[in-house]
């Protein structure tokens, strides 16, 4: 008769397997443990599912389409010439960006609901730390917003639209970056409330492209202002 193996028995396997009393975690290989991660992984979630490649899709191309058409709008100033103002050149990429975060959070929420819940996960403790999650991230990222305000926020700076100083005002004045971790933290409550491994496994591929995003956004950023410090030194 064929054996039914569960997620919850493969990790009891590999339990076992790993405290042999002859030499303990020493003996444990590290290939079998990646495979019982796999599975249990798999016993919760199906990668091809079309929602779930949908949402992994819609996670990297967002912040990937923003920085190629931000850069590509500094060095060459087409958006501003073909809308006529750098303002509302900029108006108009933040409101298709506002849009594919939409479509973002709509297939994240899609997925999750394709994809089976983990019974561990299923209770209120859980339950009121994702709704405590979801309400801290809305806080930086609605405060983010309002602190920056619409062309602060949607890229100004690589427009033209460049802010007097460095905003230092809460959220920035506990967290950098808040509008990114704010979101991350949004995913991550809304993965919890509804007890989803996807929804924890997408949490971790957004936390995972907002961290490569910021690796070429803040240099970038950073010359955008000293070149406007140099030429104001060079008026004064």
């Amino acid at each position: 008769m064929e054996e039914n193996t569960s997620p919850e028995a493969a990790l009891m396997s590999l339990s076992v397997v790993g405290h042999d009393c002859c030499g303990g975690l020493s003996n444990l290989d590290l290939s079998q443990a990646d495979l019982f991660v796999m599975t249990w992984l798999l016993g919760y979630m199906d990668p091809t599912e079309p929602s779930f490649v949908a949402a992994v899709l819609t996670i990297v191309f967002n912040p990937l389409f923003w920085n190629v058409v931000a850069r590509w709008e500094q060095r060459t100033r087409k958006l501003s010439r073909a809308f006529g103002s750098p303002y509302l050149a900029c108006y108009s990429l933040g409101s298709v960006i506002l849009l594919l975060n939409g479509l973002r959070s709509h297939c994240f929420t899609q997925a999750m609901m394709s994809q089976p819940k983990m019974e561990g996960l299923d209770n209120s403790t859980t339950y009121f730390l994702g709704l405590a999650l979801l309400g801290w991230g809305l806080v930086f990222v609605l405060s983010s917003f309002f602190a920056l305000g619409f062309t602060g926020t949607f890229l100004g700076d690589y427009f033209g639209i460049l802010k007097e100083a460095r905003v230092t005002t809460f959220p920035f004045s506990v967290l950098d970056n808040p509008m990114y971790w704010g979101s991350t933290a949004n995913y991550l409550g809304w993965a919890l409330m509804h007890a989803s491994p996807t929804g924890l496994l997408l949490t971790a591929l957004v936390g995972l492209v907002y961290v490569v995003a910021l690796l070429y956004e803040e240099p970038f950023t950073a010359e955008i202002y000293r070149q406007k410090a140099i030429r104001l030194h060079k008026r004064s």
